[in-house]
């Protein structure tokens, strides 16, 4: 149930956009001009009719206190999710000057709640009758030995073709192009191996990377035949570092550690997208357990994920954590209540000890890109062609990603900071560190630098 009075912020609104894109065109119809017909009901759902290029226009209509994120559902043939409209419909909405009042919803919108709560029950039945089926546990078992057969088999071929490689000098992949590499990836996700696969095919794009590649060419390359080789001797392997190695290579698992209720507060929201796959990461802090965590959800390629969260409020809900050493993937459980405004910030560090700490977790996880980090006091300032936040009590600093300077959330940050101390959650790694939300040193709501 959606709280009384708790309206989003039009920042955790666009935080909910796919693109840059759909920020621009959903910011333009977040007036009242184009809509007719708007409205809200006290169970948290928002509609309206928005004007188009026909005679008839949009119906959208959005949930925003559905159990796994914000719904929607919009008459317009766009492929992005959420679409322009609904960023229109929820800006204005978030304005609160009674654009959109509150009333009954029209037939159109009530059908399409009615219809969303009547599938999710269903779903839940079927599950719950699938998983308690009395062959369903050895069907299972033969499942997984028959997946692990094929992908020690990829292993195994993999191995070889890493030393072919490393006998034949680095320099012959590149003379081989992209093709070598991609027929590599395909017999891997025929070994239903896709994190060999993946890392195979990132293998494809550094050959010709420039005067580093060789040097990052040979780093993922060690990285690789140490996956494959922990694959092989898994069995020898303690638990948690077992259950890392059969994560990437892409085995499915399912989250089974307890449940965990908290009040969440939702730090970070973003999307990266291939040819195959949009993959959203929507970063978490338990303000009561002081736990980050990450939720991962994924939307065929051209479209986005269904799950979304706005950015800055916490919500009260149950989070279930994946196997694996110090893994901060967690599945999104039951939910109490919608996000609500909170002024708990995650307790910042310093950069030598973010540094510190991506390289501890590089024990339980050698393939670790980066590791989850709020930094307290830092400064935002340029460093030569770069940028880098600098300690304000200290004489450290940590780089910026190449990722991070080309975003515009980092002009965002030095507007937020001014030249004054900020405190900065994002993601610190080897290739530096990459800001993902932002508080000013005295009150004020997160800001979203995705």
């Amino acid at each position: 149930m959606t709280q009384q009075g708790v309206r989003w912020t039009a920042d955790q609104v666009l935080a909910l956009a796919p693109d840059p894109a759909s920020r621009t065109a959903g910011s333009e119809l977040g007036a009242a001009g184009p809509w007719s017909g708007t409205g809200s009901s006290g169970e948290g759902t928002v509609w309206g009719l928005c004007e188009g290029g026909g005679s008839t226009p949009y119906r959208t209509v959005v949930d925003v206190a559905d159990a796994s994120g914000p719904a929607y559902q919009c008459s317009c043939p766009s492929r992005k999710f959420p679409c322009k409209h609904a960023l229109g419909l929820l800006l204005l909405w978030s304005g609160g000057d009674g654009a959109v009042p509150r009333e009954e919803a029209p037939e159109w919108a009530e059908q399409w709640i009615a219809g969303r709560r009547t599938r999710a029950e269903q779903k839940r039945t079927a599950g719950a009758s699938e998983a308690s089926g009395p062959a369903a546990p050895e069907a299972a078992r033969r499942r997984a030995e028959r997946r692990a057969e094929r992908v020690t088999a990829g292993a195994v071929e993999l191995e070889q073709r890493l030393t072919d490689l490393l006998r034949g000098g680095l320099a012959s992949a590149e003379q081989s192009g992209y093709g070598l590499w991609e027929e590599t990836a395909a017999r891997m996700v025929d070994a239903q191996a896709p994190g060999l696969a993946a890392r195979v095919r990132e293998l494809g794009a550094l050959a010709g990377a420039g005067p580093g590649g060789p040097v990052r060419l040979l780093e993922e390359c060690a990285l690789l035949h140490l996956l494959g080789r922990g694959w092989l001797r898994r069995e020898r392997l303690p638990e948690g570092l077992a259950a890392t190695v059969r994560s990437r290579i892409g085995l499915p698992v399912s989250a089974d550690g307890p449940a965990i209720r908290d009040r969440w507060l939702v730090l970070a929201q973003y999307d990266t997208a291939d040819s195959r796959l949009t993959t959203r990461r929507i970063w978490l802090y338990g303000t009561d357990s002081g736990r980050t965590a990450l939720l991962l959800s994924y939307g065929a390629a051209g479209r986005a994920p269904e799950l979304a969260l706005p950015v800055g409020p916490a919500l009260d809900a149950e989070l279930s954590a994946y196997p694996g050493a110090g893994q901060p993937r967690m599945a999104l459980g039951e939910r109490f209540a919608p996000p609500a405004p909170t002024d708990v910030r995650p307790p910042g560090t310093t950069t030598a000890r973010a540094a510190a700490r991506y390289g501890e977790a590089l024990r339980d996880d050698p393939w670790l890109d980066s590791v989850p980090v709020t930094l307290d006091r830092v400064i935002p300032a340029p460093d030569g062609d770069g940028w880098q936040l600098a300690d304000a009590d200290e004489d450290a600093a940590l780089p910026l990603t190449p990722a991070a300077r080309s975003r515009p959330g980092l002009w965002r940050l030095v507007a937020l900071s001014g030249g004054a101390p900020v405190r900065v959650f994002g993601e610190c790694g080897h290739q530096g560190f990459t800001p993902l939300a932002a508080w000013p040193e005295g009150p004020g709501e997160a800001v979203s630098l995705c």
